[in-house]
């Protein structure tokens, strides 16, 4: 079994054109993400899946394997298994390329439940809810658990929804996903295969996919990944946080 780390990393994104290579303090985000991603102990081999040689020019010289995949990719997960052409046994990681601060021990626990549990399909994390804004925020993606840690159902509303009054935060029933997707090659082979389902395109969320195929996705609690980059506006509190944790 090999573990392969997969970095999707696009130069058309809708909110942030360029994103892949905006310097962040004097260096290119992908670049950033690449260097969280390779403390990592349990990957194999870590790749770089980009449609644009801009960003496969950026991250060569640092020595990580670069595919070339088509710009015509539904999804970053699409894109994802066009790089990893994983085998059934293989476990392939997809890291967000705007999360420089990704913990490589994530990325390892991940790897170990997969390795561990032949039993998931799938392993992805998410971290508490403590904020009433994040829980009501459409961009905040919420799952809710079974008593293993399985995912049963991940939604942009607030879940659970509490009947009788406002959601206790304190209970820890409210969960944020945190895109970050640990997958059996077999079974991303096949989910690239299927069409996205009703509940994916009512809420679009690509996991809905997975969950609909009958799916058992594990998820590891943890605390949240730090400041990521969606829009431009991101840009200043990374830069500060890694200034802040020496990494500058």
């Amino acid at each position: 079994m090999r573990v392969i780390g997969v970095i999707p990393a696009r130069w058309g994104s809708t909110r942030f054109p360029g994103k892949s290579l905006h310097p962040i303090l004097g260096k290119p985000l992908v670049c950033r993400v690449v260097e969280a991603v390779r403390r990592a102990r349990r990957l194999d081999d870590v790749i770089v899946a980009t449609d644009d040689e801009r960003i496969a020019a950026a991250v060569r010289p640092g020595g990580v394997r670069v595919a070339m995949t088509s710009p015509n990719h539904p999804s970053g997960t699409d894109r994802v298994a066009e790089a990893a052409r994983a085998g059934a046994d293989d476990v392939v990681i997809n890291i967000q390329g705007d999360e420089p601060l990704i913990p490589p021990e994530l990325i390892d626990t991940l790897a170990e439940k997969m390795a561990a549990e032949p039993r998931w399909e799938m392993a992805t994390a998410a971290c508490p809810i403590h904020d009433p804004g994040e829980l009501a925020a459409p961009s905040v993606v919420k799952v809710v658990l079974d008593r293993d840690d399985a995912a049963l159902y991940f939604s942009r509303l607030p879940i659970p929804f509490r009947r009788d009054g406002a959601p206790d935060l304190t209970s820890g029933l409210y969960w944020r996903h945190l895109g970050i997707y640990a997958y059996r090659g077999a079974f991303l082979n096949r989910l690239v295969r299927e069409p996205p389902c009703a509940l994916e395109r009512a809420e679009m969320l690509e996991q809905l996919r997975a969950l609909h195929l009958g799916a058992r996705i594990a998820v590891i609690r943890t605390g949240p990944l730090g400041v990521g980059v969606d829009t431009p506006a991101d840009v200043g509190a990374l830069e500060a946080e890694l200034r802040r944790r020496g990494m500058a």
